[in-house]
C-alpha cells in the first residue's frame, strides 16, 4: 500500500488537471447542446453528404440532432482521445521512471519484492484511470439533468464503459512497454495513443482496411456504433484484453529479470 499511496500522491495534480480539463469541456458540449438543438437537423443533413469525412467519425449511423447522437459525436471524442492520453502517460513511465529519476536504487533496497512494487505500481495505475472516469461520469450525468434533458442512461452508460476499457487496454500496453524503457516514454506513450485514434479513423473510410478494428482498441469504443446498436462490440473488446494482459504480463517477464541501473 505504501507504493500504491506514493504513486497517487505523486500523480494527484496530474489526475486533477486531466480530469477537470476534460469534465470541464465535457460540461460544456452539454450545455452548449439546448442552443445547437434546434439547428442540428440541417447540421445532419450536411454531415451526411460529406462522405469519408462523415464516415470517418461515424456520423453516417447517428442523428446529430439527438442529445445521444451529440454526445457520441462530440463528447465521445472527447474523453475517447483524451482518455487515451491519459492512460497512455500514467503506464508508460511508472516503470521506467525509477532508473529515469535515479530513486531505483532506493526503492529496491527496502524489504519488498519486485513483483509487489510492479503490482503496487499497476494498481495505482488502474485506480487513476477508475477515479477520473467516475468523475468524469458523475458530472456527465449532473450536466445532462442541467440543462433539463431526459437523462439515456443506457447509451451514456455504455459509452463511457467502453472508453473505460479502451483506456485500462491502453494502459496495460504501455505498462508492459514501460519496463523495458529507461528514460521514460511520454512522447511514446502519447504517440501510440495517437496511432491507435487515427488506425480507427482509416478503418472507419476503407472496407479494405477494416482488419484494422482488431489492432485499435477505438475500434470497440466507436461511439455511432455504440449509440446505434446499445450495445459494445464485445468481441473486439475481449480481444482488447488479451492485449492489455500480454502488455501486463510481459512487464513483470522483464522487469522481475531487468537489470537496473
Amino acid at each position: 500500500m505504501t507504493v500504491i499511496k506514493h504513486e497517487l500522491k505523486q500523480s494527484r495534480i496530474s489526475l486533477l488537471v486531466w480530469t477537470a480539463s476534460i469534465a470541464f469541456l465535457f460540461a460544456v458540449c452539454i450545455f452548449l447542446f439546448p442552443e445547437m438543438k434546434g439547428e442540428m437537423e440541417g447540421v445532419s443533413e450536411i454531415f451526411a453528404s460529406m462522405g469519408s469525412f462523415t464516415e470517418a467519425f461515424g456520423m453516417d449511423r447517428i442523428n446529430f440532432g439527438t442529445l445521444t447522437g451529440f454526445y457520441a459525436v462530440e463528447c465521445g471524442n472527447i474523453l475517447g482521445l483524451g482518455g487515451a492520453f491519459f492512460a497512455a502517460l500514467c503506464a508508460v513511465s511508472v516503470l521506467a521512471k525509477e532508473e529515469k529519476e535515479r530513486t531505483a536504487e532506493f526503492l529496491l533496497t527496502h524489504p519488498v519484492s519486485r513483483a509487489k512494487i510492479v503490482t503496487d505500481k499497476l494498481v495505482s495505475v488502474m485506480l487513476q484511470i477508475l477515479i477520473m472516469n467516475a468523475a468524469i461520469y458523475v458530472i456527465s450525468i449532473g450536466s445532462i439533468a442541467a440543462i433539463g434533458e431526459e437523462i439515456p442512461w443506457k447509451e451514456v452508460s455504455l459509452l463511457h464503459l467502453a472508453y473505460l476499457i479502451l483506456q485500462v487496454e491502453l494502459a496495460g500496453i504501455c505498462f508492459g512497454i514501460s519496463a523495458f524503457l529507461r528514460r521514460g516514454g511520454l512522447g511514446l506513450g502519447l504517440g501510440l495513443a495517437a496511432v491507435m485514434y487515427f488506425l480507427n479513423i482509416i478503418a472507419n473510410i476503407s472496407d479494405s482496411a477494416e482488419f484494422l478494428k482488431y489492432v485499435t482498441p477505438f475500434g470497440y469504443a466507436e461511439g455511432s456504433d455504440i449509440v446505434a446498436n446499445l450495445s459494445i462490440d464485445w468481441k473486439l473488446a475481449v480481444l482488447g484484453m488479451v492485449y492489455c494482459v500480454i502488455g501486463i504480463a510481459a512487464g513483470y517477464v522483464k522487469y522481475l529479470k531487468k537489470d537496473i541501473a
